[in-house]
């Protein structure tokens, strides 16, 4: 099974962004990271080996990404990846597949994860504004996951949770 580097997928290789809902530490990262990378080694699509990578970082976010020049992955092959991160979420305290959630750095540089309705509430008071730093958990490209994952809140779809300008 062709595990690469991250960084050699090609920009349009498929990936999937996971955000742990709160912070996984020394202890359960290298945990979670065994198990994705024994998964990614025997990973595959209809029977064929499928050319894969992760990224992880910050303690938050699991990329893991499929080069489709050489195979693509199948439904069937996606609903594993999710079922193995889904079944290690109760060893590292946190949860991985879902959605619903804000990622956000604070002023000192810690990434925090909240509600939608709680990051809008959050504006609405003036604790982030455009110039928050925010991850977009939906790039479905390496290309533009290398590019844009994170930014300022005004230069992606966070935007639209942020309140109107006067």
């Amino acid at each position: 099974m062709p595990v690469i580097d991250f960084a050699l997928l090609p920009d349009d290789a498929r990936v999937w962004v996971f955000g742990a809902s709160a912070p996984v530490d020394d202890i359960d990262g290298p945990k979670l990271l065994a198990a994705v990378d024994a998964f990614l080694l025997q990973w595959k699509a209809h029977g064929h080996p499928l050319t894969c990578a992760r990224d992880w970082r910050d303690e938050r976010f699991l990329a893991i990404g499929v080069d489709q020049q050489t195979e693509g992955a199948s439904g069937c092959s996606i609903d594993g990846l999710f079922r193995t991160l889904h079944g290690l979420e109760s060893a590292i305290g946190a949860n991985m597949v879902g959605g619903g959630r804000v990622y956000f750095r604070d002023p000192l540089g810690l990434v925090h994860a909240v509600a939608r309705a709680e990051f809008e509430a959050m504006a609405r008071r003036g604790e982030v504004d455009g110039a928050t730093v925010v991850f977009d958990t939906t790039l479905t490209t390496a290309g533009a996951y290398r590019a844009s994952f994170e930014g300022p809140a005004r230069a992606g779809w966070h935007e639209e949770l942020l309140p109107e300008r006067t």
